[in-house]
């Protein structure tokens, strides 16, 4: 079975040379890396995260909000100058979904690219003379690093790079949010490093929290250690006091990360603004009380302003007490002498079918989608409709002629909970001959719990819809045999977990595995079944197996999740990952469950791995398009 290492070795050289060709970073020019020439088509993928973003300045009271730029693309993760009169930012207008680093005038005018190129380019901060720039990059390797940029004589350096300072690279290892100390000699951030992925529930969710530790390390790469930690915490978005001896930071639970990012539980989640002593590591607490505050930021050596995400009370405030407002905002940081912030607006609106982002591969575009697409033979697109309602909708591969054949509204499921993107019909499977839809229609996620779900098959055109499982063990995610003859699908309920084939011509099933395994999909050729098990409480790997039970074949192997698999039409894997750890801090994402996956491909037998996206969101749910269906 491969090895992690094996795997990180693996990658492909163009991979590989495409990131180191990225190291090169100019200013004031933009690299050569464009959007694919879409030669053999277009990659079809989801992306969980903002459909825009936009910076805006204010009094630190809020009064006079404006618009930072006149052309707005998709902006964030702003921080001022050392001199106040300009901004660097984070935007993605050299593509939607790549990150790379801007600086504009506070008017708005004069906008130059400053680190650009294929990898997450993000979280910049200025040192205090305004010569040097550390950001956040996953180039050359594709794992968060604090790296610096000299933009006096161009050059680079990866300043968490070194062995000594790198984790364990079975588990993650990135470093995020860096900050310059007022003289310019340090640097602080956050890390993962060493710590072990863990799921939300006490290990029981899919979905991974996320425990930081803050570190300082030189500008020269040199001194780094830890100086402040808490088992069982996150500890996140340090910055320098006015004096350099203190830095401060936001404290939470690791479990509390999981629903610092997701809607329905922000409210409930608590966490405090805390710093240290650099040299001597003494404590203080600064607030106290409910509420979820990140971003502090010394305003002065006895002032702390903060933001605090979600709920009625969200906003910007103080520890003395000074006036803030309230706003639904995002990323605040304050000007050097305090009396201006710059921070984000986002917005969660649907993205359109199709639309174009950013391509890591030169032969394919890069499209999004809807979720569960899947290509018929005949070059027929069908999706779930999460974006709406979770119906099952057909359409051509472009987005025209799009049709809903099976209406969620009128199959007497919990409208709240549909509502909430927790029921619908999921995972749509076209037959080989394209004239049925197979789908999981039900209750998912959490709701498996205690809800129901059963296979159905509507046809092409909409009519014959009917139920293939009477619902009394939860079964979803089905997929066809490439005779048509027979449907593998996954189980879920208390000592009854597992695949299960469906014959469909007598209706009778038989038990395919009894391991806690799921997402099933038939290769093409009908000679495999792909589906993630669960191989303990915090690793999913990705698996393969004959459809008559026998040579079980385990693909990858890393601490991280990796699932969400489909085949290819030429039987290949693509699948979503989160080896490479995450990319930025997990609780100031919002609406995102797995912003740490991207999407691999490699060879049916698990050889000839390669990353296909390489962004700061969540990728997933790929499906190859070729040109000729276009």
């Amino acid at each position: 079975m491969p090895s992690l290492r094996s795997f990180l070795t693996g990658i492909s050289a163009a991979v590989l040379t495409a990131h180191q060709a990225s190291r090169a970073v100019a200013q004031n020019t933009v690299p050569g890396s464009v959007p694919g020439s879409g030669s053999n088509g277009i990659m079809l993928m989801n992306r969980i995260g903002p459909s825009s973003a936009e910076l805006y300045l204010a009094n630190a009271d809020g009064s006079g909000e404006r618009r930072l730029l006149q052309d707005p693309v998709f902006e964030h993760n702003a921080c001022f100058s050392p001199d106040g009169k300009s901004v660097v930012f984070t935007s993605e207008r050299n593509g939607p979904g790549q990150s790379d680093i801007f600086r504009a005038r506070l008017d708005g005018t004069g906008i130059e690219p400053l680190v650009t190129g294929p990898s997450v380019d993000d979280a910049a901060s200025l040192s205090p003379d305004g010569a040097r720039l550390a950001f956040v990059s996953t180039r050359n390797g594709y794992r968060a690093n604090i790296w610096a940029l000299d933009l006096r004589r161009g050059q680079l350096r990866n300043l968490t790079g070194a062995d000594d300072v790198q984790g364990d690279p079975s588990g993650p290892d990135g470093f995020f949010r860096p900050s310059w100390s007022p003289d310019g000699q340090w640097l602080t951030f956050s890390s993962d490093r060493n710590t072990d992925w863990r799921g939300h529930d006490d290990g029981r969710g899919w979905e991974h929290t996320q425990e930081l530790s803050i570190y300082v390390i030189r500008a020269d790469g040199q001194g780094f250690r830890r100086i402040a930690s808490k088992p069982g915490y996150c500890l996140g978005s340090p910055k320098w006091s006015p004096d350099g001896t203190r830095v401060v930071f936001y404290e939470m639970t690791t479990e509390e990360t999981w629903g610092a990012r997701r809607p329905n539980l922000v409210t409930s989640v608590r966490s405090q603004i805390v710093s240290v002593d650099v040299a001597t590591g003494e404590r203080v607490e600064h607030t106290s009380g409910p509420g979820l505050k990140v971003f502090p930021q010394f305003l002065s050596a006895t002032d702390i302003a903060y933001h605090r995400k979600g709920g009625p009370d969200e906003g910007l405030y103080s520890t003395s007490g000074r006036p803030g407002f309230k706003a639904v905002l995002r990323s605040p940081t304050w000007s050097p002498d305090g009396k201006t912030v710059i921070y984000e607006k986002v917005d969660f609106k649907p993205r359109p079918q199709n639309q174009k982002l950013y391509s890591w591969d030169p032969d394919w575009d890069y499209r999004h989608t809807d979720v569960f697409p899947m290509l018929s033979r005949d070059g027929k697109l069908v999706i779930t409709e999460k974006a709406q309602n979770s119906s099952i909708a057909i359409m051509n591969p472009d987005g025209s002629d799009r049709k809903r054949i099976f209406e969620v509204d009128s199959a007497g499921l919990d409208r709240t909970k549909v509502a909430r993107g927790m029921a619908g019909a999921f995972a749509p499977s076209w037959s080989p001959d394209g004239q049925w839809i197979a789908f999981g229609l039900g209750e998912w996620f959490q709701e498996r719990h205690t809800g129901k779900a059963r296979i159905m098959r509507v046809r092409r055109d909409g009519t014959g819809a009917e139920a293939l499982t009477d619902g009394s063990v939860h079964s979803g995610f089905p997929s066809y045999s490439a005779d048509g003859k027979e449907i593998v699908y996954r189980v879920w309920g208390e000592n009854n977990v597992g695949l299960r084939i469906l014959n469909l011509e007598d209706r009778s099933t038989r038990v395919l595995t009894t391991a806690y395994d799921n997402l099933p999909g038939w290769s093409p050729d009908g000679s495999r079944i792909l589906f993630t098990r669960r191989v303990d409480a915090v690793n999913f790997d990705i698996y393969t197996i004959r459809p008559d039970g026998s040579d079980l074949l385990r693909l990858t192997t890393g601490r991280a999740t990796d699932g969400h698999a489909v085949w290819t039409a030429d039987g290949r894997i693509m699948w979503n990952s989160g080896i490479y750890g995450f990319r930025d801090e997990a609780a100031l994402y919002d609406n995102t469950f797995q912003q740490y996956g991207q999407i691999f491909i490699m060879n049916a037998d698990g050889s000839g791995k390669r990353m296909l996206t390489d962004s700061r969101w969540e990728d997933s749910m790929p499906q190859y398009i070729p040109a000729r269906f276009l």
